[in-house]
């Protein structure tokens, strides 16, 4: 089990220097293309809203709540509120909704 483990590491390291090593070696100079900068600039929104949109939804006791959370969230954000604002008010929706399935069910 231990060598496994030690090749599995070995790995996973290669593969993950290799990934951010890659883009290094290959683009010399700053990116002039409008298209791959625009590219460039949404991938961590994209990669932050495929990891967390589904665990809002799958994460609480029941899918209604997460419903709910996520919806205050988006009205908060569209209302230009801060993060910390944002944040507090879908937890809070979240605890009412799962505190009201709770209580009605």
């Amino acid at each position: 089990m231990e060598n496994n483990f030690l090749i599995y590491l070995l790995i996973m390291a290669g593969v993950t220097y290799l990934l951010r090593a890659i883009p290094f070696a290959l683009a010399k100079g700053k990116i002039e293309n409008k298209t791959v900068q625009s590219f460039l600039h949404y991938i961590p929104y994209t990669v932050l809203a495929a990891m967390t949109v589904p665990a809002v939804f799958y994460e609480t006791a029941h899918i209604g709540s997460g419903v709910v959370g996520f919806a205050v969230a988006i009205i908060f954000a569209w209302y230009e509120k801060g993060l910390v604002k944002v944040a507090a008010a879908a937890c809070a929706a979240v605890f009412l909704a799962e505190f009201a399935f709770l209580f009605f069910s």
